[in-house]
């Protein structure tokens, strides 16, 4: 249904320092740099943007934001995880099983897990298969 999401942040430095070490966990990388902008995928297509937010930049950081990224398997959502923790994202719910969505939802938030990143948006990683 999305094609691409935009974020703004208020540190593109920072926020670039984060992401390429959380989302290299589950097999996105950085694609495309701009001096304001750089695009997160996979295969060539970036999908998930960051965007430096200066003067009357359109993209302003909104704390409480929440993006869930797609994990092949639960190791890779518990890596996800850890790797965040170790780049200074906030721990807002531990990896584990969410029945309360449906019997193979293993995540990362409140009701999953996920972690708070540099500007207060909610980052979650999320395995919709069987152990």
């Amino acid at each position: 249904m999305i094609d691409h999401l935009s974020v703004g942040v208020s540190s593109l430095t920072r926020s670039r320092g984060f992401y390429d070490k959380v989302l290299k966990t589950l097999g996105y990388k950085r694609i495309l740099s701009f001096p304001q902008f750089v695009g997160y995928g996979r295969d060539g297509k970036p999908s998930f943007w960051l965007g430096q937010v200066t003067g009357r930049a359109k993209l302003r950081p909104m704390p409480g934001f929440h993006v869930a990224f797609v994990a092949a398997d639960r190791k890779s959502v518990d890596r996800f995880y850890k790797a965040a923790i170790a780049a200074g994202a906030k721990d807002n719910g531990k990896p584990g099983p969410r029945p309360l969505y449906h019997a193979d939802y293993y995540g990362a938030f409140v009701y999953s897990a996920f972690v708070i990143d540099p500007d207060g948006h909610h980052i979650e990683a999320v395995c919709h298969q069987p152990e």
